[in-house]
């Protein structure tokens, strides 16, 4: 395991049905920070992939989104955290709006990273099916949309489901040490 690629809002920090429009409303969940600062630790790069279609809304513009980008990096680089890249689709379709796979296949690409031992960690059947189309390995969290996806009954058995960010990342860190 190289990389782990992470979706923004609803597994790093608290979703809103009013989108997350300022550094102010970005607020990171118990432990994300402290997981992505794990995950270094273990020589593991982090990405994040995350839809970003406020900015087609006008709800937002690109500057506002870098000033979260930037809160969210010095938060878990201030843990010993460190993200290795942000991408993000800004549209309301195309091949980089999850669920299709243009997020991940582009990090793959930049990144030089082997997606079929990358874990794709999102909160929505979107990010299962986009780590799905490319072989990643889909893990679901409870956090953000993750409980009402889960209740839904369409994950698959295959996709790892963990209570939040931070647990998840402790069972792919066991997982990892014993390979």
């Amino acid at each position: 395991m190289q990389a782990v690629i992470l979706d923004r809002d609803g597994v790093i920090n608290h979703d809103s049905p009013d989108y997350i429009k300022s550094p102010d409303e970005w607020q990171a969940i118990d432990g994300s920070l402290e997981a992505i600062a794990r995950l270094t630790k273990a020589d593991i790069k982090v990405f994040i992939a995350s839809n970003q279609s406020g900015i087609a809304y006008g709800l937002f513009d690109y500057n506002t989104l870098y000033a979260m980008h930037k809160k969210l990096h010095d938060q878990a680089e201030a843990l010993g955290g460190r993200i290795s890249g942000f991408f993000f689709c800004p549209f309301l379709t195309g091949p980089c709006r999850k669920p299709n796979p243009g997020l991940l296949l582009d990090i793959a690409n930049r990144a030089h990273i082997d997606l079929e031992t990358t874990p794709f960690i999102g909160d929505a059947m979107r990010d299962i099916e986009a780590a799905t189309a490319v072989n990643a390995i889909p893990v679901l969290v409870l956090t953000g949309k993750g409980a009402s996806t889960y209740k839904s009954g369409e994950v698959p058995a295959y996709v790892q489901v963990h209570k939040n960010l931070y647990d998840a990342v402790d069972d792919l860190l066991k997982q990892h040490s014993n390979h």
